[in-house]
Parts: structure tokens; sequence; C-alpha cells
């Protein structure tokens, strides 16, 4: 087959590995981790663009490196090729290697906050945008200058509020990391917000399954031309229906 993937760039090192022992030819397109804090009708046009250029090319299906990601996928359309996307929340899950060890160990670790080596070196591109588009990643004097001394300390409290909601922050490792450097950044980043810190073994299922055309339908959603992702409030995470 002849596949398109388009994914997140958070996911680069993990999804490079599995289109590299995939079976198929596997073309590979990368948007800006930030594409997420621009919100879901931005996020959604910005896929939309990218799987309108795909159709163009002809693929066999054109793949997704996303999870529903805050319904930044709701609502995305199928038109002449059929989209393939992993039935998952977020690019946690797809580390995880799946969403049910994903919701387990969300359950026994109230309050934790992720990272993985993406989430890490790609870090610089997403305070860009965000604090474009957010106000995230600004200081409270900027956020003063720009909307005034009420407003701006209202934001900064608001925008910095999920720090008192987190107490662990926990490191997946997948085992293409070069070496310990991105664990130590992720430890150091624990001790200085005080938390507890984990590390994690995640797993490149979801990724080799994707890119290998191995897509059962209890991980993975096929939608067909004709059709639009739409969320799922139960363990299927989404589905798909006839456009309007």
């Amino acid at each position: 087959m002849r596949l398109k993937l388009i994914s997140c760039e958070v996911i680069f090192r993990e999804m490079c590995a599995a289109v590299a022992r995939s079976p198929h030819q596997v073309d590979v397109e990368f948007l800006p981790k930030g594409l997420h804090d621009l919100g879901a009708p931005s996020m959604r046009e910005a896929l939309a663009a990218a799987v309108a250029d795909a159709e163009l090319a002809q693929y066999d299906a054109i793949l997704m490196g996303y999870g529903l990601c805050g319904n930044g996928l709701a609502g995305l359309r199928a038109v002449s090729v059929p989209i393939v996307i992993p039935r998952a929340h977020d690019c946690i899950a797809l580390l995880f290697g799946s969403r049910h060890d994903h919701r387990r160990y969300f359950e026994e670790n109230s309050g934790v906050f992720f990272r993985s080596t993406g989430w890490l070196e790609r870090g610089q591109s997403l305070a860009q945008l965000a604090q474009t588009r957010t106000g995230v990643g600004a200081t409270l004097e900027e956020l003063i200058a720009k909307y005034g001394e009420d407003n701006g300390r209202y934001l900064f409290e608001e925008i910095y509020r999920y720090q008192s909601a987190y107490r662990q922050l926990t490191f997946i490792e997948t085992g293409l990391e070069p070496d310990a450097s991105f664990e130590e950044r992720a430890r150091t980043e624990a001790a200085a917000k005080g938390w507890t810190f984990a590390t994690i073994r995640g797993r490149l299922d979801l990724f080799e399954r994707l890119v290998g055309g191995r897509w059962d339908a209890g991980d993975f959603l096929v939608v067909e031309p004709g059709y639009e992702i739409v969320a799922r409030y139960d363990d299927g995470v989404i589905a798909a229906r006839r456009s309007s």
C-alpha cells in the first residue's frame, strides 16, 4: 500500500521508528505540536488542509498520528481516501501503547502530568504558538502590559492554575532515547515544581500497527470516503458518521 501519514511532531521519533519498519510505502508530514493550543476549530482546519493535499496524491489511505486531541479531529472528513485514526484521546495514550493502560495508570495515579522526549525537545515551538494565541508561556508583566492590571493578573492565575492540580510528573520512555538527558530534564522539572517523579516504559505497538496497515476495529477507526469523525463519550472514543 501507498500511505500518507499526517502526524503531530511530538511523536516524531516514535513515528519515524515505526515507519522505518513498515512493509508499506509511507510518506510522512509532521505538523507543529502547538496546533493543540489554537483550539479545536483551528486545529481541525489545519488538519483538513493537510488531508486535502494528501487526497490529491491518490494514496490508498491517510493515517492520522493523533488521538481525538480535545476534539481537534472531530468533524474531520474523508472525501476520496479513507482516513485511519487510533482510538485514543491524545498522544499520551499512543505512547502507552493502549488507551486502556493509559486510563488505568491515570486512575491509579491522580494528579499526574506526563512528559516524553518529544514533549521536551519540541517545547519551544509550542511556547511560541501558545503564547501568541492563548498567553501560555507569558510572564505576569507581559500579560498586564497587554490586558491591563486586573485582567492580566486574572489571566496569569488561570493559565497557571493547573500547577496546583498536579502532584507527580511521569516520564514515558520508549527505548528510542539517545541517552538519559531527557529523563533528567523531566526529573529536574518535577523537582522545580515540587512534584514527585516516576519513569514508565511506553510501547510502540499503536505506531507500528498504524503504519503497518493492521487496523483492527478495537484500536483503530477507518473513516471511509463520505464520512467524518465524531467524538464518542464511551470506550470507543471516536466513531464515523456520514457527512452532511
